[in-house]
């Protein structure tokens, strides 16, 4: 048996034996995260109406993005934080806090009053609620993130570590769906009043559940992996700065694959407001858009890392990138053109399926060139930041230069910017899949 071949069947030995319920626990946290952005973004005009009465409804929609984005602002500080504990103490009590936060976070947001009700109190609650989710949120993607490529069989670590990115689809169906009925069975009227309020309290109900399960998880920090060939070996007794120092390469890249990645993803959350407010196209068809993206994300998602199992990160990571990239442009001319529902759905599909090909081999890349003892605070630190600059500012600056220019190709390009950065992270970052007979 090769070097590389021993080292990874001790891998699989020493690892605890992951479950699907033990991959549901890992995930339900950032399907809670997408299932509220993904309502929030559908029913975004729906909470500017009840928290900023302001003069024009361009303007409450905008407030309520600002809101939106308000919560990304502690993602930094809550990744430091429980990426630290994750990687000093264990994922699994990192994992169990910041979920319950979440919880606490969520159900204040929806039972705070609105406007009418207690004046300026109600949007400085709100914008509350939303920074202590930031905060929660922050340290939910590290911890599981990790959890979830240590604990997965070595060969099938793109498999597993694609749950990460399917959950968010799987969350952009249900909240799609939750959208979709609430058109179909309340007015106009109701949607604003209770409408929202009761879609996005839907998504506490798997915060018990989720807890439950959680606490049932296998520890998978002191777990030993095989060393990969991406950095150079490091001094165990090295502090945590300076081997976070020692894998700024990584970081950088790092940064670059997350910002394209987050740029796309919000992008099609926003879909939902853009087929209302630009296309015109009725509400109806903007959740239908959503669902459609979150089948279409999935499906791309667990492709993508089942594909990089078996021929590596970098194939993935790149190639369908440059399709997606070229895809854009023309994607968008013919759905602003048509604006027929039936191509808006299948165009966006496909447009869908292509990015989320190349982001998930792209995030598991990043994860594995990572050390174990600071993949925690890295992982969770890397996101956060990006997510926290390129997470709330994509929508309100899409919102904006639709606004500005009345140009409804404005977002496309937009997109392509985040595109293009994202391929060239790609190509940069070292391949992290080693083959029978390396060292």
């Amino acid at each position: 048996m090769t070097t590389a071949s021993a080292a990874a069947s001790a891998d699989e030995t020493a690892a605890p034996r992951i479950q699907s319920r033990h991959v549901a626990a890992a995930v339900v946290g950032n399907w809670l995260e997408f299932y509220d952005f993904g309502v929030y973004a559908y029913f975004a005009i729906q909470i500017g109406d009840t928290f900023f009465p302001a003069a024009s409804p361009f303007e409450r929609l905008l407030y309520s993005l600002i809101t939106f984005g308000i919560g990304f602002l502690f993602r930094p500080l809550g990744a430091v934080v429980f990426g630290v504990v994750a990687d000093r103490v264990g994922r699994r009590p990192a994992m169990l806090v910041s979920f319950f936060l979440m919880g606490v976070a969520l159900i204040g947001f929806v039972l705070t009053p609105g406007y009418r009700q207690i004046g300026m109190a109600a949007p400085l609650l709100a914008g509350f609620f939303r920074l202590v989710q930031g905060f929660a949120l922050g340290g939910e993607v590290g911890p599981t993130t990790a959890y979830l490529i240590e604990a997965a069989p070595y060969r099938q670590r793109g498999l597993y570590g694609a749950w990460q990115s399917a959950s968010q689809s799987l969350a952009g169906i249900s909240a799609g769906a939750i959208g979709l009925a609430s058109a179909h069975l309340l007015s106009a009227a109701q949607m604003g009043d209770w409408g929202w309020r009761l879609a996005l309290g839907l998504g506490a109900l798997v915060l018990p559940v989720g807890l439950i399960v959680r606490r049932t998880l296998p520890e998978t920090l002191h777990h030993d992996e095989p060393k990969l060939d991406v950095h150079p070996d490091h001094d165990p007794a090295a502090g945590q700065l300076a081997a976070i120092a020692g894998h700024w390469r990584v970081i950088l890249i790092g940064v670059g694959i997350i910002a394209g990645a987050t740029v796309s993803t919000y992008v099609f959350n926003f879909m939902t407001t853009y087929v209302q407010a630009t296309l015109h196209m009725g509400m109806r068809t903007g959740m239908l858009i959503a669902i459609t993206n979150g089948v279409a994300g999935f499906i791309g998602s667990m492709a993508g890392g089942w594909l990089s199992d078996r021929y590596g990160r970098r194939p993935l990571m790149i190639w369908p990138r440059v399709a997606f990239l070229v895809m854009i442009l023309p994607t968008f001319m013919l759905v602003v053109r048509i604006r027929e529902p039936a191509v808006l759905l299948t165009l966006m599909a496909v447009l869908d399926v292509v990015a989320n090909l190349a982001l998930v081999p792209a995030f598991v890349a990043l994860v594995e060139s990572l050390r174990k003892d600071i993949r925690g605070v890295a992982t969770g630190t890397i996101y956060a930041v990006t997510v926290a600059i390129f997470g709330a500012t994509t929508q309100p600056i899409v919102a904006w230069l639709d606004h500005a220019t009345g140009n409804p190709l404005a977002i496309a390009w937009y997109l392509m910017a985040g595109a293009l950065v994202g391929l060239i992270a790609s190509i940069a970052m070292p391949e992290t899949v080693r083959r029978p007979g390396r060292a």
